[in-house]
């Protein structure tokens, strides 16, 4: 998840949004550099979303499927699931090459990078539109609710029977570990659910309204309501493929205990330096 998510930031930040627009005679202005790059931004964000679903999935089997849990939660499983999510997604995302034109040809040399018409008025280019969000993030919002939903509600009802059993019914035992873990779980998947559709929430409205009213943004009025619209939406996406990744580190106690030492130790070296000093 995280090497995915940093090929969207070097892929489509570094590369598409800053590179492109500080440089404009590079190479990266070239139809066909365009056209991969397109491919890999579509790509690796494909990748990254569904790797967090593939990850809400590992933790919907951990927790909820007892017998399940020790044929699946393997790391040969993590590395096959990962394998085909990234193959899928490839050649799921090779029709993006041929959707672009250039935008103005020079000495042979094809510049620039736009939507082909035919995109939005061919039954093929729409079918391909449809399903490419209807694949992210449409069905990744179900999947996510819903198996986070039966994830909770397990977790819930077990509290209850843990509870029940030690003859708890109408007071909390808060020094119960097995209790902590499933509340530390349960504030997990409420944040990593509640970030990927808050942040995707623009980006679906947007494609969904200009969808169904058929109407479309003008490339070169930057001031065009829907081009803002979808820039604003293309924003919070990309924020969305680096949030999964820091909620669910930082939710490790290992984690969280190494970050604090590498925070700490220049720190330590100099007091440990200016010990040095005055001893000697």
């Amino acid at each position: 998840m995280t090497t995915v998510d940093l090929l969207v930031i070097i892929s489509n930040v570094i590369i598409y949004y800053m590179l492109y627009y500080y440089f404009p005679f590079s190479f990266l202005h070239f139809t066909s550099i365009r056209s991969i790059n397109e491919v890999i931004n579509y790509t690796a964000v494909d990748c990254s979303v569904w790797l967090t679903v593939a990850f809400t999935v590992d933790r919907f089997v951990l927790i909820c499927c007892q017998r399940l849990r020790a044929k699946y939660c393997r790391e040969e499983t993590a590395a096959v699931v990962t394998v085909i999510v990234m193959i899928i997604f490839s050649f799921k995302n090779i029709p993006v090459y041929y959707a672009f034109e250039p935008i103005y040809i020079i000495n042979n040399v094809e510049w620039g990078a736009h939507l082909k018409p035919d995109y939005f008025t061919l039954p093929e280019w729409i079918t391909f539109d449809w399903l490419d969000t209807i694949l992210n993030p449409l069905l990744p919002y179900f999947l996510i609710l819903l198996l986070n939903a039966l994830t909770v509600r397990h977790i819930v009802m077990a509290n209850r029977t843990r509870r029940a059993l030690q003859g708890q019914r109408n007071t909390q035992n808060s020094d119960d570990p097995e209790m902590q873990s499933r509340r530390k779980s349960i504030t997990l998947l409420f944040a990593i659910s509640g970030t990927f559709i808050v942040l995707w929430m623009p980006y679906a409205i947007f494609f969904l309204i200009s969808r169904i009213t058929d109407t479309f943004y003008e490339p070169d009025h930057y001031m065009d309501p829907l081009l803002i619209a979808e820039y604003t939406g293309d924003m919070f996406q990309l924020l969305s493929s680096c949030t999964n990744t820091c909620v669910y580190a930082f939710a490790q106690s290992k984690f969280r205990e190494q970050l604090r030492i590498a925070i700490m130790s220049p720190f330590l070296a100099i007091i440990k330096c200016v010990k040095y000093f005055f001893i000697a």
